[in-house]
């Protein structure tokens, strides 16, 4: 039987970390499948950690693993791969952002035998999207337009919270990225491996502001630019 291993990085979410876990153990899943909940706490200073821990004690397939520095998404990722055992992982961030009901609709593709990698887009489908910061919406246009002007792909949502693999796929891939660089950098590299199938479905999209907590700034967007040059360009594997 296939198994769903859903990847949970959190650094300081002591107001949404608990929601989340119950939204991923609450989605029902169309496909019979088990789910492993990985989480990954990224030296939290708040009370994340603590919380997780005393959550999972009733949770058997949640398995809490810990940074003792913060060190960013992409570091939190390769944590998580090197314990799951599941055959399908999607990444699931630690805020509200993202619905896990949208599971359904990214796991399709790839238990249907036509992907091998699906992006959950913020910008196609007609699930329901928070409106806010038109110049982050400018901004991510312009990293998915330069990436897909390297890669050849035709991504509308490259940035996205929401990446789903099968888990072979991962395992060609040598990760680098500590932060928020993972994003060009999985692109880049999933684009080369031969006879890839990638697909792209909507999903809904309850973005927050920096004040309920939002992390990525303008700073992640120039490394973004970096990474996407490098990682297609000079540093390929």
């Amino acid at each position: 039987m296939e198994k769903l291993s859903i990847i949970i990085p959190c650094f300081n979410e002591e107001k949404t970390i608990i929601p989340v876990l119950n939204k991923v153990l609450n989605s029902i899943l169309t496909t019979i499948m088990e789910k492993e909940i990985i989480v990954v706490d990224d030296a939290s200073t708040d009370l994340s950690r603590e919380m997780i821990l005393e959550f999972s004690k009733n949770h058997s397939c949640i398995h809490l693993c810990t940074h003792e520095q913060n060190m960013g998404k992409g570091a939190c990722i390769q944590t998580a791969l090197r314990k799951l055992t599941g055959t399908i992982v999607i990444i699931q961030d630690a805020d509200l952002e993202y619905d896990p009901k949208d599971y359904n609709t990214l796991l399709m593709p790839i238990v249907e035998g036509y992907a091998d990698v699906v992006y959950g887009s913020r910008f196609v489908g007609n699930g329901p999207h928070r409106v806010l910061f038109y110049l982050h919406t400018l901004g991510n246009k312009f990293l998915t337009s330069l990436s897909n002007l390297f890669t050849q792909l035709n991504l509308t949502d490259m940035e996205t919270g929401y990446k789903m693999f099968r888990k072979e796929i991962l395992d060609q891939i040598n990760l680098r990225e500590k932060r928020f660089g993972f994003e060009p950098e999985i692109t880049a590299k999933v684009s080369r491996i031969k006879d890839i199938r990638i697909f792209e479905v909507g999903v809904a999209y309850y973005g927050r502001t920096y004040k309920e907590g939002k992390k990525i700034t303008w700073k992640d967007g120039f490394r973004t630019i970096y990474c996407i040059v490098k990682y297609n360009l000079f540093q390929k594997r």
